[in-house]
């Protein structure tokens, strides 16, 4: 029992270093001296200068997609491979030349044709095909969350700051690298099935304190809001 407590441990503590971490520093492990240096310095400028990264049409509209440590940017890297979470806003990618990151859509767990035929895979960092001569990637997909097109979407990249200006939700500061727009549990649903101020169902329910129980409390809008995205339920498999 002793020996499975500290196997569990050790597995425990290397999986709060790497969030922690990240991919910041290589593959080297670093030293317990070098590891609490990291978390007395560069983790109090990472929480206050965190980026909420979401998908989405415009700033009013909900946030269709939150970007988390594992989600893919065109150029094929994670957002976790990226600079994240510092005072210039950059998103740079450290194992390509993508200048920033910006989420990529896939139906369901296979990626989305452009309208020269060939898979968003098959372009490159600069959006050009490289199977053919089309200079500009432009994805033939409907977003399931508002039912808009893809390439009417952009990647919004946002401080606490903006965020809140915007009534999005922020969740609790996090030491965790690369964290995104994901602040609960909730960040993982597409927007149509979030029920945060940042998805579809956002508007329609409260918290009635009294029993701790979600009820309606909305207008005839809100709800019709509400059933259109229930509907929008059937039949539309996840995204990844």
């Amino acid at each position: 029992s002793s020996g499975i407590n500290a196997e569990y441990g050790h597995v425990e503590a290397y999986w709060q270093y790497h969030k922690i971490v990240g991919d910041e520093v290589g593959d080297e492990l670093m030293t317990p001296e070098q590891f609490e240096a990291y978390k007395n310095t560069v983790v109090p400028e990472r929480m206050k200068n965190r980026l909420y990264v979401s998908w989405r049409v415009g700033d009013d509209g909900l946030d269709c997609e939150l970007i988390g440590p594992e989600t893919m940017c065109y150029c094929q890297h994670r957002y976790r491979q990226h600079e994240t979470d510092n005072a210039d806003k950059k998103t740079s990618c450290r194992n390509c030349s993508c200048k920033r990151y910006e989420f990529c859509p896939k139906n369901g767990t296979q990626p989305v044709r452009c309208k020269c035929k060939h898979y968003s895979t098959e372009h490159d960092a600069r959006k050009t095909c490289t199977r053919c001569a089309c200079k500009a990637l432009m994805l033939t997909f409907t977003c399931p969350s508002c039912g808009k097109p893809a390439h009417q979407h952009s990647t919004s990249i946002e401080t606490k700051e903006e965020r809140l200006a915007l009534g999005k939700p922020v969740g609790q500061d996090t030491p965790y690298a690369a964290m995104g727009g994901l602040t609960g549990f909730s960040s993982l649903a597409p927007g149509y099935l979030r029920m945060d101020p940042s998805g579809a169902l956002g508007d329609c329910v409260s918290r009635d304190t009294s029993h701790g129980l979600s009820r309606d409390t909305s207008s005839s809008v809100s709800r019709g809001a509400s059933r259109g995205a229930i509907k929008g339920l059937r039949g539309r498999p996840p995204k990844r």
